[in-house]
């Protein structure tokens, strides 16, 4: 039988960059604003619940990539896309009895640790400040965003986990990392919270794929940083996921 997955924000850098591996084994639909050429396409505004129900008829999986990211988005914006638009999608998804759910979340649901030590820091590149055996972030510490963004990443995980717990959904909180076009650091932050465009596809990949999946997960994705602050264990051993690719093999060129 044949795997339905529907994404949300397919058009997005990820999805575009997620959708050739998903189509090697997977039937892809989407959910956007805007048609997708050459994917089966309902365009609607996901804020509109009636309007996007027809997307999910059949569907398995469920990918939601759709949100207003980063700090220059007004509070009604990011209100709108990421607080309305993801209960939509997560009681839908639920109403039509998909199977799984991955929730695109994000590093910014802990920011906030980079306003102390060590990890000031090492978003800053200040590295002689750093020991070598400094303790990385797992998904078990508290949550702390340094914005809305962030927040409402939180306030996802946190509505996520409720449906999860009140339905027969799997459901994957993906903390992603800085992914950028670029596809390569930029900046001193970017040494710590990259994350290539190969290794977001593998991580998603693997929650698509993962047999036996636990009822709820949440893990941190980034690249084999060798200063990443996030700790990837987590990742690996519920999905499998181990990064290939690492900021550190763009110092030179950088």
């Amino acid at each position: 039988m044949t795997h339905k997955v529907l994404v949300t924000g397919l058009s997005g850098l990820i999805g575009s960059i997620l959708r050739t591996e998903l189509e090697r084994v997977c039937e892809v639909s989407a959910l956007n604003r805007s048609a997708v050429e050459g994917v089966p396409t309902t365009q609607a505004d996901i804020a509109n619940e009636d309007a996007m129900r027809p997307a999910f008829n059949g569907i398995d999986t469920v990918i939601h990539l759709a949100a207003k990211a980063g700090g220059r988005h007004p509070w009604p914006d990011l209100h709108t896309t990421n607080f309305v638009e993801t209960y939509n999608v997560l009681k839908l998804a639920q109403e039509s009895k998909c199977s799984r759910f991955i929730f695109a979340s994000s590093g910014a649901t802990v920011t906030g640790y980079e306003t102390i030590e060590p990890y000031q820091s090492i978003v800053k590149g200040y590295y002689s400040n750093v020991s070598e055996d400094f303790v990385r972030i797992d998904h078990k510490q508290p949550v702390w965003s340094s914005g809305l963004y962030g927040s409402t990443k939180i306030w996802g995980e946190a509505i996520s986990r409720n449906f999860a717990d009140s339905s027969e959904m799997s459901v994957f909180c993906v903390r992603i990392g800085y992914v950028n076009r670029e596809n390569k650091p930029q900046k001193n932050r970017d040494w710590a919270t990259w994350c290539s465009q190969r290794d977001v596809v593998n991580a998603l990949m693997a929650c698509v794929t993962k047999t036996h999946p636990e009822k709820f997960t949440t893990f941190f994705v980034t690249s084999n940083n060798k200063w990443g602050y996030r700790d990837l264990t987590h990742a690996n051993h519920t999905v499998g996921f181990t990064p290939i690719d690492a900021a550190e093999n763009y110092r030179e060129s950088n």
